[in-house]
């Protein structure tokens, strides 16, 4: 996560899946008021009414670092500027440290002291983790604050993130099918209708590719909310607020204004659509010149419905009728709307994706059902033919 400031531009510290620049500086928030499941206001909130309400289990230093292995280098899961997330295994009911490969596995997040983010982002993560409950959300278990130790404890999300199998070129990661695409693009649609919505009401505000995690059948579950916000209050229509988040998904009036809307993350929504359907990263100073900005790229292409397929991921062709990819495409395009109010809610988005996700399925019965056509008419072809003599035995 980053922190960002006035408008300062500055790479994070560097990730094993390549850094990303990101606007940083410290954000003067507080712990903000806080909404649980059941929609009950909560006035803002001290450090330890936060920890004392949230349900969650507290580690020892000394469990988390027997469960990692000491916090040894292999046991690495990612990097970022609030530190390294380990991967570790507790026992499933004592929560004490397990030996690897048995009970729980989880994903330990230590807070680097030098690092960009520090104690306020920590108690963020806690704040709402603690109290939001979503299956398009990752689960927070607990955490551990022991003198200067700080840690949160993950459910473990085996597949990664989205990011990894959209941009690593790797026999690991493999390139996501434009069905799985759009079920991770509906799972984590839903996380963030259900952020935007009345019992929620808080704003993601890094909403990336890398903060979106996948499980083991794909299904995605949006992390790291050390930058939510509450969203506004006394019918006022934004939350002034510095700006911080990851160059190329923060919207473009929040970046000029500092006023947050929950349309700044239908933006960032539109952003990783893009990049979902282009299999191109949103900034990426290794593409020709011209094409280092994907959205200004794009933008050409995707006005055009006969030159729209021309941006989409080579590796998904032939996945997706013309239909479909111009659907997901006006998708991206009016989230991308310069004018907040032309974007449409993360509600009206999700209804989009369940239709393509829909009409996936129906592509996938008519693609068996042709093959299953073509098989039959090869076999009665085949049976058409007499079969040739057996060869005379000498």
């Amino acid at each position: 996560m980053g922190s960002c400031c006035s408008v300062r531009i500055r790479a994070d510290s560097p990730r094993r899946d390549g850094p990303s620049p990101r606007y940083v500086g410290i954000d003067g928030r507080d712990a903000s008021s806080r909404r649980s499941s059941f929609s009950v206001p909560l006035t803002p909130r001290s450090e330890s009414e936060i920890l004392d309400s949230s349900n969650l289990k507290i580690f020892s230093f000394n469990d988390l670092r027997i469960a990692t292995r000491n916090f040894r280098p292999d046991s690495v899961l990612g990097e970022g500027g609030f530190g390294c997330v380990f991967k570790g295994w507790i026992d499933e009911n004592t929560f004490k440290a397990a030996k690897p490969g048995t009970g729980m596995v989880i994903a330990a997040k230590r807070l680097n002291q030098e690092g960009f983010q520090g104690h306020k982002e920590w108690l963020t993560e806690i704040n709402y983790l603690g109290q939001l409950y979503h299956p398009n959300l990752v689960k927070l278990i607990g955490y551990c604050l022991e003198e200067e130790h700080r840690l949160l404890v993950y459910e473990f999300m085996p597949r990664g993130s989205l990011e990894n199998h959209l941009f690593r070129r790797t026999s690991y990661f493999q390139p996501l099918s434009w069905n799985l695409r759009m079920k991770v693009a509906l799972g984590a649609a839903k996380g963030l209708a259900y952020l935007h919505s009345p019992e929620a009401k808080v704003i993601y505000r890094d909403f990336k590719t890398s903060n979106i995690l996948l499980d083991t059948n794909y299904n995605a579950k949006l992390s790291d909310f050390g930058l939510a916000k509450d969203g506004p209050k006394d019918g006022k229509s934004h939350v002034s607020t510095r700006v911080m988040g990851t160059y190329g998904y923060a919207a473009p009036e929040y970046m000029a204004t500092g006023h947050l809307t929950a349309r700044s993350d239908v933006y960032s929504f539109g952003v990783v659509l893009l990049e979902m359907l282009t299999g191109r990263r949103v900034i990426d100073k290794n593409r020709p010149h011209g094409e280092h900005n994907l959205i200004e790229w794009a933008k050409p292409y995707l006005a055009s419905k006969r030159r729209v397929l021309q941006v989409m991921d080579a590796r998904i062709q032939g996945q997706y009728t013309p239909s479909m990819a111009l659907k997901a495409t006006t998708l991206a395009i009016k989230c991308l709307a310069t004018e907040p109010k032309y974007r449409p809610k993360m509600v009206e988005v999700v209804h989009i994706l369940e239709q393509l996700q829909d009409s996936g399925i129906v592509k996938n019965e008519e693609i068996e059902k042709q093959r299953r056509t073509i098989t039959k008419d090869y076999s009665r072809k085949a049976a058409s033919y007499p079969r040739p003599l057996a060869s005379p035995i000498a």
